[in-house]
């Protein structure tokens, strides 16, 4: 027998990278990750090589079920490598996999809010021809058709996650017409981000079946209107156990060169959305807070009612790697925890 295996990876486009797949035919019944084996492309098409020594290496990383073709066929999400099995420039899941590992008795756990738009053509999906819709305000959460648009592609997107049994926590439609967000968590830092890429292609690949696109463009629409981010809750074991945890992370965020080093890496394009308006804190101010959407960092209401629980990094933009913003969240915090004596 004979099974179909589209493997996904990232790619070196700068300097927010695109996702690619291809199909591979595996001939033999399916048999877990470990046995799928590693395959090469084309490095020079994908902003990861010179023609002149163009060949990459594909490791699969985490695999699940194949809801669009079905059957016994799996999407398979590859680490890029050279050919001498290092792992390439562009790979940033070989460094979140060392430090997770390095703090894995903290046991660090995110959820991360994925916001995306829907386009058709040059617009977002909702906007009419030569003009705008009627300001922000009904669209989040929102019911109806004069204020919803692409529900029948979330819903499928949705549909999809599930079947591939990816950590899906849920969805709700935005501040913008056409835009709309899905959450995956809580798990691990390296699930979290392998299943939000995962999502991410799923998304795209389910919109190409209705004729419209994605894009995680952190301000789709200039002026007046939301951009589009990937708010991250974070936690660690000590911090769901105590709120002294919650302050002491929220604190390390804050200190010294930390803020700059964190937003210059929370996607491209964040002054444009980080803007101060529209729920976001200044790009260039740290701030946290209680139930505060102005701050860098908000500190739910109920976790300080409870006195544990999670902090939300509201900074990272919808184009973040999430391989990145998970590294520097668990490097950052987890180093200040360990100092402080509160693993």
């Amino acid at each position: 027998m004979t099974f179909k295996a589209e493997y996904i990876w990232i790619d070196g486009t700068e300097p927010t990278a695109k996702l690619r797949s291809k199909t591979k035919i595996i001939t033999g019944a399916p048999a877990g990750l470990d046995a799928l084996p590693v395959w090469g492309f084309d490095g020079s098409s994908t902003n990861q090589a010179e023609g002149s020594s163009s060949d990459c290496v594909l490791r699969p990383v985490f695999s699940c079920p194949d809801p669009i073709r079905g059957g016994d066929d799996v999407l398979v999400l590859c680490e890029v490598l050279d050919t001498d099995m290092t792992p390439h420039p562009s790979n940033t899941r070989a460094a979140l996999a060392e430090l997770s590992e390095r703090f894995a008795a903290q046991e660090p756990i995110f959820g991360i809010e994925q916001e995306y738009t829907f386009f058709k053509g040059s617009r977002p999906l909702g906007f009419p021809e030569g003009g705008f819709p009627a300001a922000q305000g009904g669209y989040y959460c929102g019911v109806g058709s004069d204020e919803i648009f692409g529900r029948d592609v979330v819903e499928a997107h949705l549909e999809n996650c599930l079947k591939a049994g990816l950590g899906i926590s849920g969805i709700n439609a935005e501040v913008m017409p056409g835009q709309w967000e899905f959450q995956v968590g809580p798990l691990a830092p390296l699930e979290v981000s392998d299943q939000l890429w995962v999502a991410r292609w799923l998304l795209y690949r389910t919109a190409e079946d209705f004729d419209v696109s994605a894009t995680l463009d952190p301000k789709p629409v200039k002026g007046d209107w939301n951009g589009a981010g990937a708010h991250t809750n974070f936690s660690t074991k000590a911090m769901r156990e105590g709120y002294d945890a919650i302050i002491t992370a929220a604190e390390s965020l804050g200190e010294g060169s930390k803020p700059l080093d964190h937003v210059k890496n929370y996607g491209a394009g964040i002054d444009d959305r980080l803007t101060g308006l529209h729920e976001t804190a200044p790009w260039n101010e740290y701030s946290y807070g209680v139930s505060d959407r102005g701050a860098s960092v908000r500190i739910p209401w109920q976790v300080e009612k409870d006195g544990k629980g999670y902090i939300e990094d509201r900074r990272p933009n919808a184009n973040v790697d999430p391989y990145v913003v998970t590294r520097l969240l668990v490097d950052t915090c987890c180093t200040a925890l360990e100092k402080a004596g509160q693993v």
